[in-house]
């Protein structure tokens, strides 16, 4: 037999083989996601966040605090259907060049599915569950819904989980009171509440926050003349600390 007959049935063999992992990762995360949702209903979920007593409504946002959440957080949110191929391209072959799984590629209505019903765990069949609620989640709220549950649900450090207890805690206001540095600077906190949360890391809060400017200003909701605004209050606040 030629040696280039053997490499094909060996090519041919393992491309078999990388189909059939395949299709069991997406059956086990099936299946993960199924008892998930009939353990608790995905109305259950959401309906014991909108009972929190600090619940804020899409409405009473800052346009701007919606705009750095987006820009840093899944720039498409408004556009896909709960994944986004894009971003989940450009993590595997990050994951691909690290040799190890260092980025997920996860939206707004993935991270709201995981907040909902799974751990943090990296693990290929539980993102695979993650994607099939996130496509009952949009399928079932609208974008501003799932934007509305999702920063009511996530962690801004301090003791602070959701939007209006941060908001709060760290600016003494209410959430549609904040201003654009305020706004700006909330958004980039829950990315590592731990390392970024302004009473922790004042330095590190204001890097991030220099992140999402500049996210902002890619994604086209900030001319330069604006960021440079904030920036400027940005700096401003880091002197006074020194």
């Amino acid at each position: 037999m030629k040696i280039s007959t053997i490499v094909r049935r060996i090519l041919a063999l393992a491309m078999v083989a990388v189909i059939c992992s395949g299709f069991s990762i997406v059956w086990k995360g099936y299946n993960i996601y199924q008892d998930a949702v009939e353990a608790v209903s995905l109305e259950e979920k959401a309906a014991s966040i909108q009972a929190k007593e600090n619940y804020t409504e899409y409405e009473e946002l800052p346009k701007v605090y919606v705009e750095a959440v987006v820009s840093v957080e899944d720039k498409r949110f408004f556009r896909h259907m709960g994944m986004d191929p894009i971003a989940i391209g450009r993590a595997v072959l990050h994951d691909l060049q690290a040799g190890a799984y260092v980025e997920g590629g996860s939206t707004i209505t993935q991270q709201l599915a995981k907040n909902l019903y799974f751990s943090q765990e990296k693990q290929l069949t539980r993102k695979v569950a993650e994607v099939f609620v996130a496509l009952d989640l949009e399928r079932s709220f609208s974008k501003e819904e799932i934007f509305e549950l999702y920063v009511n649900s996530i962690y801004f450090g301090d003791g602070y989980y959701d939007v209006c207890s941060a908001s709060i805690g760290y600016f003494g206001k209410e959430p549609i009171d904040m201003t654009e540095y305020e706004s700006t600077l909330l958004a980039g906190i829950p990315n590592a509440p731990s390392r970024y949360a302004p009473t922790k890391n004042p330095e590190l809060a204001a890097k991030r926050q220099m992140q999402v400017l500049r996210r902002m200003k890619a994604c086209g909701y900030f001319s330069e003349e604006e960021a440079e605004t904030v920036e400027e209050t940005v700096e401003a606040q880091l002197l006074l600390l020194h």
